[in-house]
């Protein structure tokens, strides 16, 4: 079997799609990875001859061990890759997800073993407050981690994890302050769907869809004083 760029984008799209709570089938992969219908049936095609994923009656994919083997370790160096950037390069967060993708394909099994002795722990969450294992959006409310939409007005969270493949989102969602350990307040929610939250010194507007992409923990109203007196060190530094 030949291993393609094309077939390990595939696999991966179909691992970060499940974890997001996705039902996987041929029309979401054909958004997922913004290609064209026929593109994704023979790609589908030659993953199944491969037996690298299944489809059942309801034309429902999932991956074989194989396929998520070979999802998990593209998943891996993506993830060593973003905390490469990020954390030796200082580059922002939310421009490292698009370079890894770039990356993640041509590292070797030598380089990905010299970046995880660098990099440590591979428990250690990306820019985005990602798990290499990707979590499902049941494990994350095990966590007790809430969409930020789902939060009561007044209620005081902490920005734990947010959606990285959208770079249009995560520049808006950096300009207003919400990335991964921003302190914010939840002010309302709103009658159009959108909610209002105290960032920093300002309250802002998020839509629904924005909020959605984001998952938050409650902390209390000391986590929150705390972390507002050492923004404050810092800035005074």
């Amino acid at each position: 079997m030949k291993l393609t760029i094309s077939k390990e984008n595939y696999l991966k799209a179909i691992a970060e799609a499940q974890s997001e709570g996705e039902t996987v089938i041929a029309a979401s992969l054909a958004r997922w990875l913004s290609v064209s219908p026929p593109a994704v049936t023979a790609a589908i095609k030659r993953l199944r001859r491969d037996s690298l994923i299944s489809v059942d009656g309801d034309g429902e994919i999932t991956l074989t061990a194989a396929g998520r083997s070979i999802a998990s370790r593209v998943l891996n160096r993506h993830h060593l890759i973003e905390r490469m950037l990020s954390e030796m390069f200082g580059m922002e967060w939310y421009k490292v997800h698009e370079e890894a993708e770039q990356l993640e394909h041509a590292v070797s099994e030598e380089f990905e073993r010299r970046l995880r002795e660098c990099l440590g722990s591979e428990d250690i969450a990306c820019p985005h407050g990602n798990r290499v294992s990707l979590d499902s959006p049941d494990e994350r409310r095990k966590r007790g981690w809430q969409r930020l939409d789902e939060f009561a007005p007044e209620s005081l969270v902490r920005v734990v994890s947010v959606f990285e493949r959208d770079r249009r989102l995560l520049e808006y969602l950096d300009e207003l302050g919400v990335r991964p350990g921003a302190h914010l307040r939840i002010l309302a929610r709103n009658y159009d769907e959108t909610i209002t939250l105290h960032v920093g010194n300002r309250s802002v507007p998020l839509g629904r869809s924005a909020a959605e992409r984001v998952w938050a923990e409650p902390i209390t109203a000391e986590e929150s004083d705390q972390a507002a007196v050492v923004a404050s060190t810092l800035l005074r530094k």
